[in-house]
């Protein structure tokens, strides 16, 4: 029995990981204006990171189509795939999973179980991962999902944002409150847990990285923990420093947080994806 899985490049995996376990990454379309990108083909991180602040418009993105996943199903039974487990973003945040749904249904070449994350970033990312290993130690789907579904209780992802100008510009706050809320230094942190998004306040930068690490203490035990970046990569090897005593014995991963979250955080955001430790270990 060969298990495949399928993904979005929300779920910022590092490239090396996606190859070696041979993850199948749909890119999210990027809109700017009358241009489309391709998440991380036609512009990476970094461009998308330092255009932000001079696009004339802000960006918007776009689910792919029922026939983009069609196609990639197809072509995972192409390749020998028995069965499929299609991982991405939170339902509660994007549409992506009502689509895979609607072409796995539309899929007879293979069997296809899509999957609720429940998460975004690498909180998706962890979960893809750990199904990726099990399906490369033989595990059948119906054997992999229960272990993802317990895995979602575990994960945490949180990030402070350095500006609250881009909610404001993508929609999602009042912008009154927003220019006020620069005025007075707040600092948002917005947290992901089980598909429900929270959001607290607090003011500076400095308070906003203590209680980061103040997230990532009440976690521990640790599985897993990566740093999460919009181009902030020293606050986040800074928020790392502050959790030397935490932080578990496996590779800590610092990834750029993916565009279509970038287009609502803006740039210099920073923050964690990580998995407390459960009665075992899930890899």
């Amino acid at each position: 029995m060969t298990v495949r899985i399928l993904t979005d490049s929300t779920c910022d995996l590092p490239a090396e990981v996606v190859n070696q376990l041979e993850i199948l990454v749909l890119p999210i379309y990027i809109h700017v204006g009358e241009r489309d990108y391709l998440d991380g083909i036609d512009i990476t991180r970094e461009e998308f990171y330092s255009d932000l602040p001079h696009y004339p418009v802000h960006p918007g993105t776009a689910v792919p189509s029922p026939a983009k996943f069609h196609a990639l199903y197809d072509a995972l039974a192409d390749a020998g795939a028995d069965e499929v487990i299609s991982i991405h973003i939170s339902s509660s945040l994007s549409g992506i999973i009502d689509v895979a749904r609607t072409a796995a249904q539309e899929t007879t070449s293979t069997k296809v179980t899509v999957f609720d994350s429940h998460q975004l970033s690498l909180g998706t990312g962890f979960l893809v991962k750990t199904a990726a290993d099990l399906a490369q130690q033989g595990l059948t789907a119906s054997e992999i999902l229960p272990r993802l579904e317990e895995q979602i209780k575990r994960t945490h992802v949180s990030a402070a944002l350095s500006t609250l100008t881009y909610l404001r510009k993508s929609g999602r706050m009042n912008g009154v409150i927003s220019a006020l809320g620069e005025l007075l230094s707040i600092k948002p942190i917005l947290t992901m847990f089980d598909g429900k998004a929270i959001a607290e306040k607090v003011r500076t930068q400095q308070k906003a990285m203590g209680r980061l690490a103040e997230m990532v203490r009440s976690f521990a035990p640790l599985e897993r923990i990566a740093f999460l970046h919009s181009g902030a990569v020293e606050a986040a090897h800074a928020l790392k420093a502050m959790l030397q005593d935490v932080l578990p014995d496996q590779e800590i991963w610092f990834e750029m947080i993916n565009p279509v979250l970038g287009a609502h955080i803006g740039p210099q955001a920073v923050g964690f994806a990580c998995v407390s430790r459960g009665e075992e270990s899930s890899i």
